[in-house]
């Protein structure tokens, strides 16, 4: 068995089969911390990639799987900057969550995230990198960034375009409304729903049986039915910089940071 325990997740390695687990109070947020650590991870299982089958993605947290990006840490880190480095430290961000996403995306084995509770933001664009999402009937998925001024910037729109359509998107994205897993899976989202507490029981019961099968054509199955949409993820970090830039943004997470309420992610 290989191991690996860091502040934000730790992950193992037995018989073909890494487990991730996010696990950074109080609700995953993917900041620097998280990211450093997730570069980490993908280095790692790139160096097991010929010995692993599946990757299962879960949530130590006990009501959320992620509630997205580091919104204080990303205000308070680019508050007191020039516009110009503020910028430039948003674009190397979004590169570098870019390249963690499109290898989770592109990588020879399955991946497969097991979601409870809240999945928002850049903790649904996390999710939409693997190949399968087994939800339990609590999870709830959103995409509340038109409530900052800022799309989704970690790759989320290009790759629900891709896997369920615009219709969809369109809706998720314009009224930042929550779905709950059952919408999920009826348009498509969520390959399997669980019984509350069961996704990461499912998704193992699930990788137990994708093991069976040769891996060659498991790699190139999915590398047909599964392309990665380079061109769109480079225009939407283009865009999320554009967006960035204005005033109003910093307006808008400056209030988000001050918010008194509980969970201020929820739309």
């Amino acid at each position: 068995m290989k191991s690996f325990a860091g502040k934000t997740l730790r992950w193992e390695w037995r018989e073909g089969v890494i487990e991730l687990t996010l696990d950074y109070a109080p609700a995953n947020e993917i900041g620097s911390a998280m990211l450093s650590e997730l570069e980490q991870f993908v280095a790692a299982s790139g160096a097991l990639a010929r010995e692993t089958s599946v990757c299962i993605i879960s949530s130590a947290r006990k009501s959320v799987f992620s509630a997205g990006a580091d919104l204080r840490e990303l205000y308070c880190g680019a508050a007191p900057l020039p516009e110009k480095e503020r910028l430039a430290g948003i674009r190397n961000f979004l590169e570098r969550i870019h390249a963690v996403l499109n290898a989770l995306d592109a990588a020879p084995f399955v991946t497969i995230a097991a979601v409870h509770g809240v999945c928002f933001g850049g903790g649904l664009e996390l999710a939409l990198a693997c190949d399968i999402i087994i939800a339990d009937k609590m999870a709830r998925f959103a995409f509340p960034e038109l409530r900052l001024g800022l799309i989704p910037g970690f790759g989320g729109i290009p790759r629900l375009k891709r896997d369920l359509g615009n219709a969809f998107a369109r809706d998720l994205l314009f009224t930042g409304r929550t779905v709950n897993a059952a919408r999920a899976q009826a348009v498509g989202l969520v390959a399997q729903l669980a019984g509350e507490g069961e996704a990461l029981r499912i998704a193992r019961s699930t990788a137990a049986q994708i093991t069976k099968f040769d891996a060659v054509t498991r790699t190139a199955a999915k590398k047909f039915i599964k392309p990665v949409p380079f061109e769109e993820l480079r225009r939407e970090i283009e865009l999320f910089c554009e967006l960035f830039a204005r005033p109003a943004v910093m307006a808008a997470l400056k209030k988000f940071v001050e918010s008194s309420d509980a969970m201020p992610y929820l739309p």
